[in-house]
C-alpha cells in the first residue's frame, strides 16, 4: 500500500501524530501549517472564512490528548476509534459529521490482502481525520488539493467519498480483468487451480463490499434529515455519491455472481472429467472379470479340472475368456451409448 509523503515537519508534530496539516480560504491555495500554528489559525477561521484539514497518525500515544487539548471534540470520535469501528459509513451526531472510510489493496491470488481504516470528524471550521495504517485515497486526495481547492469542510468531506468510490470501482476493474482470463483458460489443464482462486477472489470481494459499501440507513437519514450548516449543494452532492455508489455495488454483485457461475462450470466440468476417468476403469475392470474368474476355478487343486488331460485345452480355454470378455465389453459399451 502507497506511503504517505510526509513533508517537513517540526518535532511537535512528530510528537502529536500531525501528518498533514492545511488551511483552506476562499480563493487562495491550500497553505501548510504545523502543529504549533494550529491554534492561532483555528482562533482566525472565526472571523475569516475557511476551516482547517488536520490528517492525524493514531500510532502516537499523544495525538488523543493533543486533540482533547486543541478542539472541543465530541466524546463519541474517540470512542468510535476505541471501538475499532470499520463499517464505512457517514452520519450525523451532536450536530457534527462524522464518517468511517476504508481502503483496501487487492491482489489477484487473495494473498497479502490490506485494509486501512480512516474516522473523520468534520464541523464549521475543521476537519479531522485519523488512521492508524496508511490511505491511499489521502494520498491521492493530497495531490489534488490545488486542483480541487474545497472552499468547505463538507466539501472536503465529499472529495473524500468520491476517493472511496474509485477505490472500489477500481478494484472492480482489477478483478473484472482476472475473471476474463481464467474464462479463456476454462478448458487448460489448470481448472481445480483456477477454481481454488476464484472461491478466494469470491471471498475477498464480498468482504470488500461489506467492508467499503456505505451503510445506507445512516447515508439515507443524513441526507433526509441534515445538519442545518450542511448546505443543499452538499446534500445534492451526497445524493450524487449514493447514486454512482450504487452502481459501482451493482457491478461488484454481477461480478461475484459471474465467479459464482464460473465456479459451479468448472465443477461441472472437472466432475465429468472424474466420471470419464470413473467409467475407463469400470470398463478395465468389467474386462478383466472373465479371465480372473477362470483363472480363479482352474487355480483350485481339486480333482475334475475340465480340459486337463486335453492336448488343446489351453486353446480352448483361451477362446472361452475371449468370448466372455467380448460379451462384457458389448454389455458395458452398449450401457455407455444408451446414456
Amino acid at each position: 500500500m502507497l506511503e504517505e509523503k510526509s513533508h517537513k515537519v517540526d518535532f511537535t508534530d512528530e510528537v502529536t501524530g500531525l501528518i498533514h496539516g492545511f488551511v483552506f480560504k476562499e480563493h487562495q491555495t491550500p497553505r501548510r501549517i504545523t502543529s504549533g500554528q494550529i491554534q492561532a489559525e483555528y482562533q482566525q477561521q472565526k472571523d475569516t472564512p475557511g476551516f482547517l484539514w488536520l490528517h492525524i497518525n493514531l500510532n502516537h500515544a499523544a495525538s488523543e490528548k493533543w486533540l482533547r487539548k486543541q478542539f472541543d471534540i465530541e466524546e463519541f470520535f474517540f470512542e468510535e476509534i476505541r471501538n475499532g469501528s470499520h463499517s464505512t459509513r457517514i452520519e450525523s451526531q451532536h450536530n457534527v459529521l462524522f464518517a468511517v472510510l476504508n481502503d483496501a489493496n487487492f491482489k489477484e491470488d487473495g494473498s497479502g490482502e490490506e485494509t486501512a481504516t480512516l474516522w473523520l470528524y468534520c464541523c464549521t471550521g475543521l476537519v479531522i481525520t485519523a488512521r492508524h495504517k496508511p490511505l491511499r485515497l489521502i494520498e491521492r486526495l493530497f495531490h489534488k488539493l490545488e486542483t480541487l481547492a474545497p472552499t468547505s469542510p463538507t466539501s472536503l468531506l465529499v472529495h473524500l467519498l468520491e476517493e472511496q468510490e474509485d477505490v472500489l470501482e477500481h478494484i472492480v476493474r482489477q478483478a473484472n480483468q482476472y475473471v476474463d482470463q481464467i474464462e479463456e483458460r476454462l478448458l487448460s489443464g489448470l481448472v481445480k487451480k483456477n477454481r481454488t482462486r476464484l472461491g478466494r477472489m469470491r471471498r475477498q470481494l464480498l468482504r470488500f463490499q461489506r467492508l467499503l459499501a456505505p451503510e445506507p440507513a445512516a447515508l439515507f437519514r443524513l441526507m433526509n434529515r441534515p445538519p442545518r450548516w450542511l448546505s443543499a449543494e452538499v446534500v445534492r452532492d451526497l445524493r450524487q455519491f449514493a447514486e454512482e455508489f450504487t452502481v459501482v455495488l451493482n457491478d461488484l454483485v454481477g461480478l461475484t455472481e459471474r465467479i459464482r457461475l464460473l465456479q459451479e462450470e468448472i465443477s461441472s466440468s472437472q466432475m465429468e472429467q472424474n466420471n470419464r476417468s470413473l467409467y475407463v476403469l469400470t470398463v478395465i475392470t468389467v474386462l478383466a472379470l472373465p479371465i480372473n474368474i477362470v483363472a480363479g476355478f482352474f487355480g483350485m487343486n481339486v480333482g475334475g479340472i475340465p480340459l486337463a488331460s486335453n492336448p488343446h485345452g489351453f486353446l480352448l480355454l483361451v477362446l472361452v475368456v475371449a468370448l466372455f470378455t467380448v460379451i462384457a465389453g458389448w454389455f458395458a459399451l452398449r450401457k455407455r451409448d444408451d446414456d
